[in-house]
């Protein structure tokens, strides 16, 4: 936005501005400077308005009516609310904007969407239509989405979500759309059941992402995956039914995929198993799959060999651990980023994955019951490239934490939240230890340093610790290694703050109260 606004006042400034009128001397005539704008092409004015955010273009589409017209001609982007009454603006809307390719439409759940008739009439005035984003539109048919496969043929991705269309709708776009790279479906509500019997969409060789979220019968488009030659990420979420025969069918005529998200799916080491034939996977999601488990990991690092981003979220059911761990530190010498979620690892996995991975740079330990200062004294003594490091809810301490004021070399981050364990100290001494080039992100709300300054009523507990925190409190110095404070700690802090103003009133000489302190 920087650039924006200053290439904006630049162009504004190279406009020379009407002399006011104190400025005219007796004998100058009061004629208005010449618009200077006048002499630049339309291409040029729409390539600086290219620089603008959104807000400023409206602004200077208000300047004048060859302003309006460029601006509206040079808009490629445009987000429609896509209620019904859309359908009576849409023309004059698209006479104005007729070079968009980039379209959302999106309507409120509680209100009336447009229909197949606004749908076609859009889809007739967008013909450069490349991208297409469909929100709870659910007056939309398979009829509508026909339209829009014919009169937008260069259609390169497509995203729908909360519609009532089916089967049909997609098989269009597919079969029509030849340019079609990208296919996102979310919450379809027309898919046939299970049983019925529906011709397969054959895939496309264009497609090269597919996003499968939150149906009930997401296996009818299995042909569609497997039919999609050039397929390179595949995300399966929360949709259900068994899914490990289905992997099997596509892992075996899609080889190529590199990038895979499973989520809260039910899978099993057959289906990882499965997977593992696609030797160019470098990124694999699992999360929150509880038939999965060490062996399922191991058979996917095993012959997997260029995986470098792996994330877990083991939904505390201990069945992915240190075992599956130690074959990815041992199979993947490209592994760059490794969040764990919900895993329990230990120092012996931990530590071949420092030793054995050197060009792991991003790590992430949320609520490990075993990740410890053990666990990060290994890691800072071994992880060389490390970047950035990020824990939560795990039982680390300051001498832990200790061990990064010498280890990674190369850390430039670490955000530590709900661990009891840290205190605010730790995070100033290891930012001077490190001359201010690592930044350290603290979330002290719940430590123990926390817990000891508040009473039960929110209240210091000791008059011991009044006299430290009466300048503490005066002062509040701004800490680059915290977030803002809570609203519990907030109020935490003005009732000690109250507490230590009243106090020190009583304490003051001639004061009223003081023989009752």
């Amino acid at each position: 936005m920087g650039q924006s606004a200053s290439c904006f006042s630049s162009f504004v400034g190279s406009v020379p501005a009407t002399p006011h009128p104190a400025a005219i001397t007796e004998g100058e005539s009061a004629v208005p400077s010449r618009d200077h704008t006048d002499d630049l092409p339309d291409d040029c004015l729409a390539f600086v308005f290219h620089f603008l955010s959104s807000a400023d273009r409206k602004k200077c589409s208000l300047v004048c009516r060859r302003w309006l017209a460029v601006e509206g001609q040079s808009r490629r982007r445009l987000s429609l609310d896509a209620r019904a009454v859309l359908l009576v603006a849409a023309p004059s809307i698209f006479a104005r904007f007729d070079a968009v390719t980039k379209l959302a439409l999106k309507c409120d759940r509680h209100s009336e969407s447009i229909g197949d008739e606004a749908l076609v009439l859009i889809a007739a005035r967008c013909r450069s239509l490349a991208r297409l984003k469909i929100r709870a539109c659910r007056a939309v048919t398979d009829g509508g989405m026909a339209a829009v496969a014919e009169h937008c043929p260069g259609l390169r991705k497509l995203s729908v979500g909360s519609c009532t269309f089916g089967y049909a709708g997609v098989d269009a776009v597919v079969k029509r759309c030849p340019m079609l790279e990208e296919l996102s479906i979310k919450r379809l509500r027309g898919l046939p059941d299970a049983s019925a019997m529906v011709e397969s969409i054959i895939g496309a060789a264009s497609l090269q992402s597919i996003c499968l979220k939150e149906l009930y019968n997401g296996q009818c488009f299995t042909s569609l995956i497997a039919g999609s030659s050039n397929l390179k990420t595949l995300k399966l979420i929360r949709c259900s039914g068994d899914w490990d025969r289905l992997l099997e069918n596509i892992a075996d005529k899609v080889p190529g995929i590199v990038e895979i998200h499973l989520e809260k799916l039910q899978v099993s080491d057959r289906g990882l198993a499965a997977l593992s034939s696609c030797a160019d996977l470098e990124i694999l999601h699992l999360v929150k799959t509880p038939e999965c488990t060490d062996a399922g990991l191991a058979a996917i690092a095993e012959r997997c060999r260029l995986l470098r981003k792996i994330h877990i979220d083991g939904w505390k059911t201990n069945r992915i651990g240190d075992e599956g761990l130690i074959v990815v530190a041992r199979q993947c010498p490209n592994l760059q980023e490794l969040v764990l979620i919900g895993v329990n690892p230990t120092a012996r996995s931990m530590g071949l994955i420092a030793s054995d991975c050197p060009k792991l740079e991003r790590l992430a330990l949320c609520s490990s019951e075993t990740f410890g200062d053990p666990e990060i004294i290994c890691i800072a003594s071994k992880c060389m490239a490390l970047r950035k490091l990020c824990i939560k809810g795990c039982p680390v301490s300051d001498q832990g934490m200790e061990a990064l004021a010498e280890g990674c070399p190369k850390l430039v981050k670490v955000k530590v939240k709900k661990c009891h364990g840290v205190t605010s100290r730790c995070a100033d001494w290891l930012m001077q230890c490190r001359d201010g080039m690592l930044a350290v992100n603290l979330d002290v709300t719940g430590s123990a340093e926390h817990q000891e300054s508040i009473g039960e009523n929110g209240v210091l507990e000791n008059n011991e610790h009044l006299i430290g925190h009466v300048g503490a409190f005066c002062l509040l110095p701004s800490r680059s290694y915290s977030r803002s404070l809570p609203w519990k700690s907030r109020i935490s802090y003005f009732a000690r703050r109250n507490f230590i103003t009243s106090a020190i009133r009583r304490w003051s000489p001639g004061s009223s109260n003081s023989n009752h302190t």
